[in-house]
């Protein structure tokens, strides 16, 4: 079986989406709960990944995002209770690492 090209998402209970669209990411985090599917593990298709985010339920309503990048010397703990505003948050997150063997963007001034 191959691999995610970029990244993929992992949720506590076992599902996994290789390349996860907002969509996916939206519906991943409607079905965490509090008893046995509590979080959303989304990182690069490594052994040893540089980046990851995780989204986990909370206790007390609403979710806890916590985004880790050190190549960007990035740690950010958030709060959010729209699913909508995760999904797209993430997506576009996860769209701006780096990812071994995807070319790197490059920025001109003309």
């Amino acid at each position: 079986m191959m691999g995610a090209q970029y990244y993929g998402a992992d949720s506590e209970n076992g599902d996994r989406i290789e390349d996860p669209s907002e969509d996916a990411l939206f519906m991943m985090i409607s079905d965490l709960n509090n008893s046995d599917n509590t979080f959303v593990v989304v990182q690069p298709d490594e052994d040893d990944p540089v980046w990851f985010a995780t989204v986990a339920v909370l206790d007390e309503g609403g979710y806890e995002i916590v985004r880790r990048d050190p190549v960007h010397n990035e740690h950010k703990v958030t709060t959010a209770t729209s699913i909508d505003a995760i999904a797209l948050d993430l997506t576009k997150w996860s769209a701006a690492r780096d990812f071994p063997g995807r070319p790197t963007r490059q920025v001109t001034d003309y």
